[in-house]
């Protein structure tokens, strides 16, 4: 009988605890209560980033513009609040919300209606925003932002006195991200829509599927997600600085991935995902506390994007075997 091959999400959970048992033994700290509620804390914007990343990569295409695209949602989500006397945590999550999913449906406008190849949109709107975004702002950060949106939200808190360690608001916000997605994923039909149209496009269509509306969810999502993810950047760095965010999408692309996804569309899970975000974020924390340069990372992140289109085009490089069926005089197949 043969051997069932471990799925992509049992792989990184073991080699997530295996790395974790390792920075136990070696790394003071990192088993700390406090440290892992740091690690959730700090990775809470890329994993609203990646869920949202994650559907366009499902549904075949590709988005690199997420990060400048939360940024420009910074400025002007901050700028109204402060326009409107200060505004609130509804106001300033709808205005989050609105912006980032009209930029994430501008992406799906030119790539549906003006048929241009998902990178090269893209890599268009990358510029095009944040190069629009120092041009208008001068490159200046905004420090003064308004009470609610600076003072921490604490969720969790265990232990007493030097012993405490709290969880704030962006962790439930992230996890409420993750959960809405892998419920539309994995628990509706549309859901199925966007998996079938990312596999073979073509037949998605013959089947029915509504490309246009699957390309604007797709992306629109993603705007969604980085609207949301550009409002807690802000309340946990506490000011709106233009480049925060700029080259984050790499290691965000590389930690989905990782978890399963590909650049060919089709596949991938939020499961997966998760525990990408959460292996690097490990391997990160890791070489801080073990004191090693940071741009080690960079290279890390370099090599699983490698590889991982590697394996993705891996079926087109193989050479293919051809078979050939043999008959005998009696039109029987031969063994």
């Amino acid at each position: 009988m043969p051997r069932s091959i471990p799925s992509v999400e049992a792989i990184l959970l073991g080699i997530l605890l295996i790395l974790s048992a390792g920075l136990a033994l070696t790394a003071d700290g990192f088993l700390s209560v406090q440290n892992l509620f740091d690690l959730l804390y700090n990775q809470s914007v890329n994993l609203i980033f990646a869920v949202g990343l994650l559907v366009v990569l499902i549904s075949g295409g590709i988005d690199i513009s997420f990060s400048v695209a939360a940024s420009v949602v910074q400025y002007v989500a901050v700028t109204l609040m402060i326009q409107i006397g200060g505004g609130n945590w509804l106001l300033g999550g709808l205005a989050a919300m609105l912006t980032g999913l009209s930029l994430g449906l501008f992406n799906a406008l030119l790539i549906h209606r003006f048929r241009i190849v998902s990178i090269i949109a893209a890599i268009g709107t990358y510029n095009l925003y944040f190069g629009l975004l120092m041009f208008l702002t001068k490159g200046r950060s905004i420090y003064n932002i308004p009470d609610w949106l600076d003072s921490r939200v604490a969720i969790l808190t265990l232990g007493e006195g030097r012993a405490t360690a709290t969880l704030y608001l962006p962790v439930i916000v992230m996890l409420c991200m993750v959960a809405v997605t892998w419920l539309i994923l994995a628990r509706t039909g549309f859901g199925r829509q966007v998996y079938g149209f990312g596999s073979d496009p073509e037949a998605a269509r013959r089947s029915g599927a509504r490309i246009w509306l699957v390309q604007s969810f797709a992306y629109g999502w993603l705007g969604l997600c980085a609207g949301i993810a550009g409002l807690m950047q802000v309340h946990v760095v506490r000011e709106v600085v233009p480049n925060a965010l700029y080259g984050r999408e790499l290691d965000v692309l590389a930690a989905v991935v990782l978890g399963g996804a590909t650049l060919g569309g089709g596949r991938g899970t939020v499961l997966g995902t998760v525990l990408g975000i959460l292996l690097l974020a490990v391997v990160q924390n890791g070489l801080n506390l073990l004191g090693i340069t940071p741009f080690a990372f960079k290279a890390i992140v370099g090599v699983i994007i490698l590889v991982s289109i590697t394996f993705t085009n891996l079926d087109t490089l193989m050479p293919r075997r051809k078979i050939v069926v043999e008959f005998d005089p009696e039109g029987r197949t031969k063994a």
